[in-house]
């Protein structure tokens, strides 16, 4: 099974984080942060993972801390879960509507950390969510899971489409990614032999 727990304790945050990327399950998302529970809950559901996330933190002062926190831990746990990458795609892209938003995101699991994202999110909250967080999150999931991550939104004018988009758009790439290749024979997908 390809799962991986992370625990991380800060001043700002105690966060234990469950990923399963072989096995479907029921996520339980609890952040203290309704609306990232929301995109972590469809992220799950997207990707076909399990995931199970606890978090307690310094919400008092933002969500911050919080999001990019949570970030950290999902690509701590998705290195951990994906091992020495055997047998993987390593590649995965999707294009998604939501409405009137539609977003494409392509990632390479390449052990590079690189994110371009190039979102217009036009309203600087969604609830009381700061917009500029969904970028904060994929930076953090970028560096700590080793991707190279490229996203771009190609429509869209209401926020919470915009961002909810990009989390599903991001759930199909990574779905494919991390999925085996037939073909591969259990290589490495990389001629240098690791990633």
């Amino acid at each position: 099974m390809k799962e991986a727990v992370i625990e991380r304790k800060t001043s700002e945050t105690d966060i234990k984080l469950y990923l399963d990327i072989d096995v479907p399950g029921e996520s339980e998302i609890n952040t203290g942060c309704g609306f990232l529970d929301h995109m972590l809950t469809l992220f799950a559901k997207h990707s076909g993972f399990c995931l199970k996330v606890s978090c307690k933190g310094d919400t008092l002062v933002d969500y911050h801390h919080t999001v990019e926190d949570v970030g950290i831990c999902l690509g701590q746990a998705l290195k951990r879960a994906l091992g020495d990458m055997a047998g993987i795609n390593r590649y995965g892209w999707a294009v998604i509507p939501m409405d009137e938003a539609l977003v494409l995101t392509s990632v390479d699991i390449s052990g590079r950390a690189y994110l371009a994202c190039s979102l217009d999110i036009p309203t600087q909250k969604v609830g009381d969510f700061d917009t500029e967080l969904c970028e904060e999150f994929m930076a953090a999931l970028a560096r700590s899971a080793g991707l190279t991550l490229h996203i771009r939104q190609l429509d869209g004018r209401n926020s919470h489409h915009i961002i909810e988009c990009t989390f599903k758009c991001l759930a199909k790439s990574l779905k494919m990614a991390v999925s085996v290749d037939p073909n591969s024979g259990g290589a490495v997908p990389s001629t240098k032999g690791v990633i």
